[in-house]
């Protein structure tokens, strides 16, 4: 039987609002959302990173946990953010707790998400 290292959840967000768009090029806004995120799940962080594109472009955020990652990369010009987050441990069993975060702070986007257990099977 494999063992749980923990999960992993992609999340697809999709918006129309000018205000949740703008916020896709704030790298710093951005950046505080990733780590109140992991906080919820009761992940600790030890390191954030980013990367703006320009005023009014995409930004690439990365907070590394202690057990594991969050981090977003984004496409205004599209209204689309890419989040990724990876938690193991016993924040990995909330880490619904984090795409809350994620919600509260976009709620007029529509989100899309995909939960998968990591562990090794022997495949």
């Amino acid at each position: 039987m494999p063992e749980n290292y923990g999960y992993h959840l992609i999340a697809d967000l999709k918006t129309s609002d000018v205000s949740e768009n703008f916020l896709l090029t704030n790298l710093e806004d951005m950046q505080k959302i990733l780590v109140t995120a992991a906080e919820a799940a009761g992940a600790n962080c030890l390191k954030v990173e980013g990367h703006s594109f320009g005023s009014g472009q995409g930004i690439t955020a990365f907070v590394m946990l202690a057990e594991s990652h969050i981090s977003v990369h984004s496409w205004p010009e599209n209204g689309f953010a890419a989040f990724d987050i990876f938690m193991c441990g016993e924040s990995a069993e909330k880490i619904e707790k984090a795409v809350y975060i994620l919600k509260k702070n976009f709620p007029k986007a529509e989100i899309h998400q995909r939960l998968l257990k990591r562990n090794y099977s022997g495949i």
